[in-house]
């Protein structure tokens, strides 16, 4: 998961895809940025309420939910964000909030396909795409000179699919680790997001990409994956890079 927040969204640009109506939708922390077939911003607000407040009431019951960096491991009935937040964390190693953002544009995303057949949510970096031709999610990568230059090309027929990115040097939220970028590909919003987080932990330095990279293979449910610390990247899986215009 990573939060720009702080940092002016113009990484929101690369996402690339044509005769998608576009518009944002906030909520306290949650700050999304949507493309569907029609204007959809009502309906938008109204799943992010609903999820988000199931995921605000379980962590006033579970106050422990929000802080802790290891995985979930009490077993009860959960809300449906919230479990795939747990299922997430478990599979990657990491706290259940490293996989919030992804678990919100995932659990929007498919609220909106109910009225509009290609959705893409991006939420603090993090996609979920269900489209009807290919489109390319840039990659924000901080002052690294790879910023902006490289992105990932979604095909439709891979859909719906995941893009989420975590960051050491970029935004606010927690990373042990100091790559400038690190971006999993998987039909799990929620796991790539949890993914893309523990991954990035491993990175304290480019020397650290090939462990970046062989410790992401392990992780089920992770298709692809890319790697940016400062000039250097690395990737693994099935996913497509391309070139993007200045």
């Amino acid at each position: 998961m990573t939060s720009p927040a702080a940092q002016p969204r113009t990484y929101r640009r690369q996402i690339i895809s044509r005769d998608l109506v576009s518009f944002t939708v906030r909520v306290k922390e949650t700050d999304l940025f949507i493309l569907a077939e029609k204007p959809l911003e009502q309906f938008a607000l109204d799943s992010v309420l609903r999820h988000r407040g199931y995921l605000e009431r379980f962590i006033q019951r579970h106050p422990d939910f929000a802080t802790s960096l290891s995985p979930w491991m009490i077993r009860e009935p959960m809300p449906g964000v919230v479990a795939d937040m747990v299922s997430a964390a478990l599979k990657a190693g990491v706290g259940p909030m490293a996989a919030v953002a992804g678990a919100l544009a995932q659990r929007v995303g498919q609220d909106l396909l109910a009225h509009s057949r290609q959705v893409i949510v991006e939420n603090g970096g993090d996609v979920f795409v269900k489209v009807d031709a290919p489109v390319t999610v840039g990659i924000f990568a901080g002052s690294s000179p790879l910023s902006l230059r490289i992105g990932i090309r979604v095909d439709a027929e891979n859909t719906p699919q995941a893009v989420c990115t975590s960051s050491g040097t970029v935004g606010h939220s927690l990373s042990l680790g100091k790559a400038d970028a690190v971006c999993v590909c998987s039909p799990d919003c929620a796991l790539a997001d949890a993914a893309a987080t523990a991954i990035g932990n491993r990175v304290a330095n480019a020397g650290d990409i090939p462990r970046g990279i062989e410790f992401g293979k392990g992780i089920g449910g992770v298709q692809g994956l890319l790697v940016v610390a400062g000039e250097r990247m690395g990737a693994w899986g099935q996913l497509e890079l391309v070139p993007l215009g200045k």
